[in-house]
This record gives structure tokens, C-alpha cells and sequence, in this order.
């Protein structure tokens, strides 16, 4: 989450920016049905990471790695910062895509654990090592493993082989079953929801199990979920209701009813892209489409970014062309500091005004009230927002114009009876077009994936060469062995095969390893400074 910074002569309040956890994804190969899934999962994963990698301002996402496990687990890529590293991505990509995609093979019963320890002990290893000296703003570690194998028996097989494994540092383990059966029309605007999602605590850690089509367009709605903000340390806003309009549900009738909501993106703003249409925008401008809203919601405990309604509107009564911004999205917060009872009646007083808003066909008209920055002497400028209901429990929430903005424009009435050949005309064009019951922007694109891409292309004479690429000029191959791009674990990589009846046990790295890995991480750093044009 980008919240931009704030305007005046005081002392600048640092921003509060969340980051999401560092991810660890594990892509589980099994024939042939990896065959039919290869080319869809690395488009898919070639066009997420050329937005993310993109993407202006803080970064939304901190470490990455990813692990293949095939007949064995295998580390494709250590943990890497995303932001700048989308050629190192890339290169992942393209080794995916060469894996074997015919054939047989036996696979390793334990591989799946392993490479799931394994991610987990590079995990540790990276945050005692690389991140010394600085400060460590992620201790846990999100790990999603994707499979084309019945999601519930890879559930099993992981709650069996790591019942002996410290899962403290996980803060989630998701298995995502990705269907054989591809769909055949994308007819949804929205993205995906949580299919199917099962829970096991017998590890001490929830397991979601998911499920997602075989499309290029499921599997991006699916990574893009890790650019939201998905903490649920504490709710982002508070909508404020006047009391004495629910006197029968609040007791207070002195005090307005507080719903605790979260915030949520409902598109990526342009302004945060090289390239685009809006792409000359600045993010904290507020010229700029990057909204208010979200920009000034606090991520302190102490106060909240609050919205004060202060009257209904009829939903006729509203026009589109007042409404300035990127939309975003109330749901019900999912706070985990809160206690269930407040969670559920929280949840429910939300659901009964969506019902309501609905039933009587109203929007409600809210004023901003920013969390107290200290005293000042400028009164600050507020800023009104329309809540509109939807058919989902979430409201849309857009900032609305106000007397100070509006620009005279004149709107006389529409002719009513047109000339019959102009009419005439006109139909014939409009008959000619194909009709479309709703607007579903999965199904127009703008090639922005293709243009993000080609952004970090660069000459071939001046690519940076990584430590991967030294490594191999020091340690040639040998005559008709295949060079490949592909990286080394940081840890000592772990045993093959356990021993019945009792987890494997994860040898620490050894000492000259260690030193190896972090002396060759310091030359690339160094010579990243030296070379702005590196990776």
C-alpha cells in the first residue's frame, strides 16, 4: 500500500507503508498434466511479474523465491528482493517453460516436504545473514505451493510429513489445486473469490486448500492478490453512522455507530505505471487520480482514517461526472486483535447496511475526517466521498466534488424530436454494433503486459552479469555438457530421503558455504553501485 506524503511547513510525519510478507512458491510437477498447465502458468507469471516489477513507488512486494519439485525439489531461484530483479525472474520463467513435459518419472514421496523446509531454512538463513545490521521489518514467511494433483491428498501429505517440522516462522501454508479442465469463457468482471477453501490446524498452522481454472487470466487474478493489502493487524478505516438513524440496533444514542472496515483497491491506478496514458502523473499529486482515501488512511494504532456520514442520497440523483478518483473497496474488518463477538456483530451490522442501502436505493454521502497530525494553524481541506451498495457485502467508495472544484457547464435540454434522416442514420450505425449486457474489462486488453516487458529489456552489451553468470565462467562446463542460467540454493541443500517414522533433520549450512555465499552477494552488490544498468 502507497499512502502518499502530506503537504506544510511542520515536520514531515513519515509514511506508513505495508509490505507484503516474503512469498515462497513451490510449483509441484506431475505428467502429463503439466503439459496443458506449463504454458498458461508462465505467461501468466511473465505478466504479473512485469507489473509488479513496475510498479511505482514503495515496494508491495519484499522477497521471493521459488522452488520445483519434479522427481526431486530444486531451487530456481533464493530469495530475491521483486522490485528490479525482473530480468533474474524472467530467466526462472524461461527454465520453467524447458522442464519436461512427456514422459514418466518417480516422483520422491518426501520431495514435496523437503522443498517446503528447505524454502523455509533459506528463509531463516537470509534474514540472520543478508538483513544483519538492518532493520527486519518480516520474521514470517508465506508459502503457496500450486499443484495439479487432488488438492485434499496433497493436504494430507504435507500434515504428515512436517508434523515434526517448526512451523513457527510460517505465517501461511496454501496449496493451490489448479483444475484440468480449463474455463471456457471468462463472463466475470470481479476477481476470483476463494473457491474452495478447506482448513487443517493439525500442524499448529492453518493449511488453505484453493482451487483455480487453467487459464492465463485465473492464474493472474491469483497472483495479483499478493499486491493487496492483506494485514490483519488492524483495521484501516472507520465509517461513522449517525446514532439516532439506528437507534433500535445502537444503544448509544449519544455516540454514532462505528463499523470497522477494511480498505481495499479495486484496480491499479495508471499514474503508478511507466508508459501509460496517465503515466505523467505523480503519485502524491494530488492532480493525480491516486486518491485521497487511500492515501491518507493511517497504519497507526492509535487513530483511524475515519468517514462521517452525513446524509442519504437517492441513487438517480447522483451523477457519474462529479465522481473523480480510482474506486475502492469497504469490506467487514478481518482483525484478528479484535474479539470474535465484536468481529461478528461488526459483520453483521456492515451486512444489514448493504441490505438496506439496497432495499431503499440510496448512497450515502460521507465527509473525511483524517487522523489528528498535532496542532495546526491551517485548517485543513476536507474531502466527501459517495458509499455506494453492491450486490456483494463490500461498498464502493469514490470522492465526490465539491463547490470548490466545479466548473460551469452548461447542460441545455435535449432536442426532443431529432431530424428523421439524422435518426435514420444514426440507428443504422448503432444496429451495426455487437451488444454486450455488461462491461467485463477481463476480456479487453492493452498490451500493457507486453510494453511493461519490453521496458526492462536491455542490449545484450550491457547486461550486468549476476554472480550465477561469474560462477559458471570460474567453473566451465565440460565438453557436451548443457550450460544453463540456473541458480544455487544459499543453504547446504537437504537429504533426498528420510528416514521411516521420524522428519528429516535440516543440516545447518556450512561455515565456508556461508562465507562463499555472502562474499559473492557483497561483489554484486558493490558492482550494482558501480553499474546502474545491472539486473
Amino acid at each position: 500500500m502507497y499512502h502518499g506524503r502530506t503537504t506544510g511547513k511542520g515536520p514531515s510525519t513519515p509514511t506508513q507503508i505495508y509490505q507484503q510478507p516474503p512469498r515462497l512458491l513451490i510449483v509441484h510437477i506431475s505428467l502429463p498434466s503439466w503439459a496443458d498447465i506449463c504454458s498458461n502458468l508462465c505467461e501468466a507469471m511473465q505478466n504479473f511479474f512485469s507489473l509488479a516489477c513496475s510498479l511505482m513507488g514503495p515496494s508491495r512486494m519484499s522477497l521471493f523465491s521459488l522452488y520445483m519439485v519434479q522427481n526431486q525439489h530444486e531451487c530456481i531461484l533464493p530469495f530475491v528482493q521483486v522490485k528490479g530483479n525482473f530480468a533474474r525472474l524472467q530467466t526462472c520463467i524461461s527454465e520453467i517453460r524447458t522442464l519436461q513435459k512427456e514422459g514418466c518419472f518417480r516422483p520422491q514421496g518426501t520431495s514435496l516436504q523437503l522443498a517446503v523446509e528447505d524454502g523455509l531454512q533459506q528463509f531463516k538463513q537470509y534474514c540472520r545473514h543478508v538483513t544483519t545490521g538492518s532493520a527486519l521489518t518480516y520474521t514470517s514467511l508465506e508459502i503457496t505451493i500450486l499443484t495439479s494433483q487432488p488438492g485434499k491428498e496433497v493436504v494430507k501429505q504435507l500434515e504428515k510429513g512436517l508434523k515434526d517440522t517448526d512451523l513457527v516462522r510460517v505465517r501461511r501454508l496454501q496449496v493451490v489445486e489448479i483444475t484440468k479442465e480449463a474455463l471456457e469463457c471468462t463472463d466475470s468482471a470481479s476477481p476470483i473469490e476463494e473457491s474452495s477453501n478447506d482448513e487443517s490446524s493439525f500442524l499448529g498452522t492453518d493449511i488453505d486448500l484453493q482451487t483455480i481454472d487453467n487459464d492465463v487470466v485465473s492464474m493472474e487474478i491469483f497472483f495479483k492478490a499478493w499486491l493487496h493489502n492483506s494485514g490483519t493487524d488492524q483495521e484501516h478505516i472507520h465509517l461513522l453512522l449517525p446514532s439516532q438513524s439506528f437507534s433500535n440496533i445502537s444503544r448509544a444514542r449519544d455516540k454514532p455507530m462505528c463499523l470497522k472496515c477494511d480498505l481495499q483497491e479495486r484496480l491499479l491506478s495508471p499514474s503508478l505505471l511507466p508508459g501509460t496514458a496517465d503515466g505523467s502523473l505523480k503519485m502524491d499529486d494530488p492532480k493525480g487520480d491516486f486518491s485521497t482515501l487511500y492515501q491518507m488512511t493511517s497504519q497507526s494504532s492509535a487513530s483511524y482514517y475515519k468517514l462521517r456520514v452525513i446524509k442519504a442520497l437517492k441513487s438517480s440523483g447522483m451523477c457519474e461526472s462529479v465522481t473523480y478518483g480510482l474506486p475502492f473497496i469497504l469490506r467487514p474488518t478481518s482483525c484478528w486483535q479484535l474479539d470474535w463477538n465484536e468481529l461478528e456483530t461488526n459483520q453483521q451490522h456492515f451486512h444489514a447496511l448493504c441490505h438496506s442501502l439496497l432495499k431503499r436505493e440510496w448512497l450515502l454521502l460521507a465527509k473525511g475526517e483524517p487522523p489528528s497530525r498535532g496542532h495546526s494553524l491551517r485548517e485543513a481541506a476536507t474531502t466527501f466521498y459517495v458509499i455506494m451498495p453492491s450486490r456483494s457485502p463490500t461498498l464502493l467508495v469514490k470522492a465526490v466534488a465539491t463547490r470548490e472544484l466545479m466548473l460551469p457547464s452548461p447542460f441545455p435540454l435535449l432536442p426532443e424530436n431529432p431530424p428523421d434522416d439524422s435518426l435514420k442514420i444514426v440507428e443504422s450505425l448503432l444496429d451495426g454494433l455487437e451488444l454486450e449486457p455488461t462491461y467485463n474489462p477481463l476480456q479487453v486488453w492493452s498490451h500493457l503486459y507486453s510494453h511493461l516487458s519490453s521496458t526492462f529489456a536491455k542490449p545484450q552489451s550491457r547486461l550486468h552479469p549476476s554472480w550465477e553468470s561469474r560462477a559458471l565462467r570460474k567453473h566451465p562446463c565440460k565438453p557436451g555438457q548443457l550450460q544453463t542460467n540456473r541458480v544455487r540454493a544459499t543453504v547446504a541443500p537437504l537429504p533426498m530421503t528420510s528416514a521411516p517414522g521420524r522428519a528429516p533433520k535440516i543440516p545447518a549450512a556450512s561455515k565456508a558455504s556461508t562465507e562463499a555465499f555472502l562474499q559473492l552477494s557483497e561483489e554484486e552488490e558493490t558492482e550494482g553501485e558501480e553499474d546502474p544498468s545491472g539486473p
